[in-house]
This record gives C-alpha cells, sequence and structure tokens, in this order.
C-alpha cells in the first residue's frame, strides 16, 4: 500500500467553496483502479490550509492510472483552480 501526501494550500476566503467542490470530487477518486480511502484534514493553524491523505494500492495507480485518465480531468476542473501554490505531493510506504 501506499500513502500520497497532498499539501494543499486553498486561495484566501475559498475554502468553503472549495470544500464543496471536494464533496463532489470524492466520487470522482474513490471510484478509481486501486484506490483505497482518502481523508481530507483541515489545519488548526492555518485557516485556508489542508493535506489530503489517500491510500493507494500502488503507486502506479495513483501516478498513470488516475493522473492519465479522464476522470482526472474532471478532477482537475473541480479542484485545481482553488491552488495557490500548487501542491506538494509526496508518497509513503
Amino acid at each position: 500500500m501506499i500513502l500520497e501526501v497532498a499539501t494543499l494550500h486553498i486561495k484566501e476566503g475559498l475554502s468553503a467553496e472549495f470544500e464543496t467542490n471536494f464533496k463532489k470530487a470524492e466520487g470522482i477518486i474513490s471510484s478509481m483502479k486501486g484506490y483505497i480511502s482518502h481523508q481530507l484534514k483541515k489545519c488548526v493553524e492555518a485557516r485556508d490550509k489542508y493535506i489530503l491523505l489517500v491510500n493507494w494500492e500502488t503507486i502506479e495507480d495513483h501516478e498513470i492510472g488516475f493522473r492519465t485518465s479522464n476522470e482526472y480531468q474532471e478532477w482537475k476542473a473541480l479542484l485545481h483552480h482553488f491552488y495557490e501554490p500548487f501542491p506538494t505531493v509526496e508518497h509513503y510506504k
């Protein structure tokens, strides 16, 4: 199992809208091959900062299967315009 950890910095004042869109995006990621589970956590100290934790069966399920899919394009359209700067994404065993 691989844990994807993404640090998300949301443009100031857009956290509520981001959370609404993320609820829609959850259905996309959870339908992908190799997806196991995820959590979105809001930072206590910085109001527009989150971490996204996603468990995948393999790193390829995330980096190839998800990121090269049509579903990823939907994910991008829902979420990527909220980020500033673009998220740092790392993988852990």
